[in-house]
């Protein structure tokens, strides 16, 4: 009898992501795997006890690629940051981009709350947001993402994809920032 093909969790995770970020998520299975690990399935419930917790696995593999991505952006704006490393995301893994994103999945429930938690966090911070209550900010991080999340799913759509360089898509995510501070700073003094 030939000895098993060994393989680290690593690969495994590794493998489970490019069948992901090929044919979406949901499209992970046990067998898929082993199939292209070359493998049985034993190796991969040596590491893992179904393919839920390998998906969690994945998840934060995601995760951690989106943080390195933001993590690149030094803009000094948060908003021009998150909005760049969320297109330059959703351009890189776009099948990916778009499970988290238009599907009810939950995968990105306990992400949103952490990431959105610390974005206020460095709202507070910034000289020209000071004068808002955590409401409004929660209010104006909500604008952002939702005009970031239009954007970044029309950079996934590749006849769009060529009109939107990395210029104009930094023009957009900064003017559209500062329209919507300016306006909310507007509505609150009555004009």
């Amino acid at each position: 009898m030939p000895p098993k093909n060994k393989f680290t969790k690593e690969q495994i995770i590794e493998t489970a992501f490019e069948i992901a970020k090929e044919e979406g998520i949901d499209s992970i299975t046990i067998r898929k795997i082993a199939d292209n690990l070359g493998s049985s399935i034993a190796p991969i419930y040596v590491n893992f006890k179904d393919v839920e917790e390998l998906k969690e696995a994945v998840i934060s593999k995601i995760y951690e690629i989106g943080n390195s991505i933001l993590q690149e952006q030094n803009t000094g704006d948060v908003f021009l940051n998150i909005g760049i490393a969320s297109v330059k995301f959703a351009k890189d893994y776009s099948v990916i981009f778009k499970d988290l994103i238009l599907k009810n999945n939950g995968y990105l429930d306990n992400y949103d709350e952490q990431l959105g938690n610390n974005i206020i966090q460095e709202m507070k911070k910034d000289e020209d947001l000071k004068e808002f209550s955590e409401e409004e900010l929660k209010t104006l991080l909500m604008k952002m993402q939702v005009f970031q999340a239009g954007l970044s799913i029309m950079a996934t759509n590749e006849s769009f994809a060529l009109k939107l360089t990395d210029e104009k898509i930094i023009e957009m995510l900064s003017d559209t920032g500062e329209d919507i501070v300016n306006g909310m700073k507007n509505r609150r003094l009555g004009r």
